[in-house]
């Protein structure tokens, strides 16, 4: 036979206090009561080993404490550090994040959308620009719910966003190569390119505006793809829109004899922990991703506060990482 659970009710007799001050405390709002009656309630829990149930507690508080994060590729290292920063801004404030990853497929970051929202979570951060402005309409914004969007997807003036600065991040590269002397460039890219990333390749045009486009999956096996791409052109330097991209590059170039950056120099985009532990080194331009992502938490947790407050959109800035992919042209 199981043992009978442990209730609230239990907790109120065995303190000698009634079922709402046993729920006042336990909620966190015991500066109403005197300090014995917190003792005697918290004294009672601990003895009967009393667990809060979950969806009574957010029927009675109307909050779930948790936020749903939805990222496209979590094996993507830029999502994971992303992810990292989100969830210790969470974790600090007692939330739990419901990580969903939508592996690039639109339909199933769609169905999460919905089945977050069925869930009752307490906000949402979108880092995918995949959900169609359709499905936050009818999902999140007509019901009111607390969101936000970042890196990938544009708020459009309806929603919170936070974003880094990708204009000047493609420029800095395409600067880069230049005062290295190279003329014919091109750029890695995926064909159906996200705001952000085309916005990277509208500043990296500002000085090549003639740049060979090649268009790869956005991962290192488009990368290693596309380097054959490369080599049937006359280029000389190759901006990867995404370290992931610039680190199927190296691989592919391996293959076909090429070597980086005697024959052909590379920057990337992100600065993700691995940049450092290739051979050449890769230079790169670095977001700040780790503190993204706890801009974006911190946004959002603003937002389910003070629902009523103006949106806000925050730009973060980008760098320039020098190592030894890139060279000057001989």
């Amino acid at each position: 036979m199981k043992n009978k659970k442990i209730t609230i009710k239990d907790v109120a007799k065995r303190s000698g206090v009634s079922i709402a001050t046993v729920s006042q405390i336990l909620n966190g709002n015991d500066q109403k009561f005197s300090p014995k009656t917190v003792e005697k309630v918290l004294a009672a829990k601990a003895e009967l080993h009393y667990e809060p149930d979950y969806f009574a507690r957010r029927m009675i508080m109307k909050k779930s404490k948790t936020i749903g994060v939805l990222v496209p590729d979590i094996t993507n290292p830029f999502f994971s550090t992303l992810v990292r920063g989100i969830e210790g801004v969470l974790y600090r404030e007692n939330f739990v994040t419901m990580l969903c990853n939508a592996d690039l497929d639109t339909k199933k970051e769609t169905d999460y959308l919905e089945e977050l929202s069925r869930r009752g979570v307490d906000g949402y951060i979108i880092a995918s620009s995949a959900i169609s402005n359709r499905a936050i309409n009818e999902t999140l914004r007509k019901k009111n719910f607390p969101y936000i969007v970042l890196d990938q997807k544009k708020a459009e003036g309806f929603s919170d966003a936070v974003l880094t600065d990708d204009f000047s991040g493609g420029n800095m590269a395409a600067e880069h190569l230049k005062q290295f002397g190279h003329q014919r460039v091109a750029v890695v890219l995926p064909e159906n390119a996200t705001e952000n990333i085309q916005t990277r390749l509208i500043g990296f045009q500002t000085v090549y505006p003639d740049a060979v486009l090649i268009y790869a999956k956005m991962s290192k096996k488009g990368g290693r793809q596309a380097a054959k791409a490369v080599v049937e052109t006359d280029v000389t330097a190759v901006f990867a829109i995404n370290d992931e991209l610039a680190f199927g590059l190296y691989l592919g170039f391996a293959e076909l004899g090429k070597k980086i950056p005697q024959d052909y120099s590379v920057i990337g985009y992100d600065n993700v922990d691995m940049c450092e532990y290739v051979t050449p080194q890769l230079t790169t331009i670095a977001q700040p991703i780790y503190e993204l992502g706890q801009t974006t938490a911190g946004l959002l947790l603003e937002r389910v506060e003070r629902p009523e407050k103006d949106w806000e959109e925050k730009t973060l800035p980008v760098q320039l990482i020098k190592r030894f992919s890139t060279a000057h042209l001989k």
